[in-house]
């Protein structure tokens, strides 16, 4: 195990804060000298389906205190998701159905095994003990916070102050992931910016359940491809880790250099030492800025895809927009049964290009479609049976045949 002053170096990586820095430092000379792993736990709402690189900031942290030999509890909210976290929002989250949080947090395992050790894991729902709770064991939580506490936070005082409504289900919700902690008996808890006050009453909780308060990393909310907002599916600046290999790699090169330092602290696995040699190769000028994305993106694919599927994905990078030419391996949809004209929208909904037609439209609409190198413009143009190449944004080919 590394020196307590090493691993204090290793886990400060990238991280926003630290709530306190001392008591850190102090908890890993302890598990040093005593030879026992510190508890480390993050929770993830199960509210959508897929992870995304923003979602990663946390599990490669997460990650980082595996390597260091602590204990991980990568805990799933199917209770806390239910009742919606209020955390950034300017008005009430829809709750979400039991079937809907389980099939999200189905996938949520599947996916977190890309970075994180599964024999060192420990998968956890909340669910487990807030099912046995009794409404007179959720009153007596609720007796541990004030009202007055609860609008400290900052936009449950806005909404207040501009009258919109906050459900009581809204302040029950940090004492629920707070009380997470009390259970689990945390020593630390990672979570984003946004959750800081969520975190703190974690805190609060186990010092009025008589346990020493876990310690707070809070790290920062990574910006999608725009360089400017959250990574959001919703915003479309997202790079999802179950996406086809050349949209990561692609989607990767088309980030700033700026950005794509950012992205090093955050998700690369290099040391800080290699880190350091990267950032002043590229302010020296003997490491290009393309050189150094394209190290980052061939990572990236590798660690969800594997490293042939990296190299695929290069080539296709390469093929495509240094050499401007076209992928050998074009995949292709063939169309049984096509007698007479087909709807552009609904040929590419069949051919799983989109999930819908209204995506389909929005991607014609924006100019993202090509038909035989030809740009797209109407969306509702239909197509005689025949043979048609297919593109989609910058990176996607489909060769559709009858």
């Amino acid at each position: 195990m590394l020196s307590p002053e090493r691993q204090f170096e290793v886990i400060k990586r990238g991280a926003v804060e630290i709530i306190l820095e001392k008591e850190l430092l102090h908890k890993l000379e302890r598990s040093c000298k005593e030879n026992k792993p510190l508890t480390v736990k993050a929770g993830f709402d199960p509210t959508a389906p897929d992870i995304h690189l923003g979602h990663t900031v946390l599990l490669e942290k997460l990650r980082q205190f595996q390597e260091l030999g602590h204990r991980v509890i990568f805990l799933i909210g199917d209770f806390t998701g239910m009742i919606g976290d209020p955390s950034g929002k300017s008005e009430t989250r829809k709750p979400l159905t039991r079937d809907e949080v389980l099939e999200n947090a189905k996938t949520y395992r599947e996916q977190i095994f890309k970075i994180l050790d599964p024999e060192r894991t420990i998968v956890e729902f909340n669910s487990r003990w807030y099912s046995e709770m009794s409404a007179e064991d959720i009153i007596r939580l609720a007796s541990h916070y004030t009202v007055a506490r609860m609008l400290e936070r900052d936009d449950f005082k806005t909404r207040f102050l501009s009258q919109t409504p906050i459900s009581i289900h809204e302040f029950i919700y940090p004492l629920i992931q707070g009380y997470d902690s009390v259970v689990l008996r945390a020593d630390v808890e990672l979570g984003g910016t946004d959750q800081k006050f969520n975190l703190v009453v974690g805190r609060e909780l186990q010092k009025e359940y008589g346990q020493e308060p876990q310690v707070i990393i809070t790290m920062p909310l990574l910006e999608g491809t725009d360089g400017v907002k959250k990574m959001s599916k919703s915003l479309g600046n997202y790079i999802g880790i179950n996406e086809p290999p050349e949209e990561i790699f692609g989607k990767v090169m088309s980030i700033s250099d700026e950005l794509m330092l950012r992205y090093y602290e955050l998700l690369s696995h290099i040391s800080n030492e290699e880190l350091r040699a990267l950032k002043e190769g590229i302010k020296n000028g003997s490491i290009h800025p393309m050189e150094a994305k394209e190290r980052l993106a061939f990572e990236l694919v590798e660690r969800f895809h594997g490293k042939e599927a990296a190299l695929k994905a290069k080539g296709h990078f390469d093929t495509v927009f240094r050499k401007k030419g076209l992928p050998k391996d074009i995949p292709v949809y063939k169309k049984t049964g096509w007698t007479e004209e087909a709807g552009l929208l609904s040929l590419m909904k069949e051919a799983g290009l989109t999930k819908s037609t209204s995506e389909a439209r929005r991607l014609i609409l924006q100019g993202g479609v090509e038909i035989n190198g030809s740009p797209v413009k109407n969306p509702d143009i239909k197509l005689q049976p025949g043979e048609y190449l297919l593109r989609v944004g910058k990176r996607r080919f489909l060769k559709i045949v009858k």
